[in-house]
This record gives structure tokens, C-alpha cells and sequence, in this order.
């Protein structure tokens, strides 16, 4: 009985934040705050990138991307490792 209502209310706690995020969600196509506009005014002229999505990845946030590739070349590092044979394995 304690496991259902446990269930219960966890179940209703996450549809009481999905339909009020949904409520507060902005419309689409209306920019989010002033730094959208900062960056399509100014990304071309500080970055010299004339797509503003690259200006952003690449320069703007560039410490952030450098984490991210660190990390997927990290993870890519230990899945070859894992499947990697053995020399005592190659030859049985």
C-alpha cells in the first residue's frame, strides 16, 4: 500500500511540473532575454563567423566545447579499450 501511494504521488508531482512548465513556456519564436540579440547584432563583427550558431559554439562558448570533446573523446577511448583483443586472447 505505501509503494502505490508512493507511486501516486510521485506520479502526480510530475504532472502538476509538466502543465506548469507548459503554462510559463514562452511562444514559440520570441527570443528569451537580450543576449539573443546582443549575439546576432554583434557575432559577426567580434568573431569574424558569419553563421551565429558557430560564433557561439566556437567562440563564445569554446571552454564549454573543448569540455564537451574531451569527454566524447574520452568515452570513445574506453569503448575501444574495452573491445580491444588481448595478445594472449588473439591467438586461442
Amino acid at each position: 500500500m505505501m509503494r502505490k501511494t508512493a507511486i501516486l504521488l510521485t506520479m502526480m508531482t510530475f504532472a502538476v511540473m509538466f502543465f506548469a512548465m507548459a503554462l510559463i513556456m514562452r511562444p514559440f519564436g520570441i527570443p528569451p532575454s537580450a543576449m539573443d540579440d546582443y549575439i546576432i547584432e554583434n557575432a559577426q563583427e567580434q568573431t569574424g563567423a558569419n553563421n551565429a550558431v558557430s560564433a557561439v559554439v566556437f567562440d563564445y562558448r569554446g571552454y564549454d566545447t573543448l569540455g564537451e570533446a574531451t569527454i566524447l573523446f574520452t568515452a570513445v577511448t574506453a569503448v575501444a579499450m574495452l573491445f580491444r583483443k588481448r595478445k594472449d586472447e588473439a591467438g586461442d
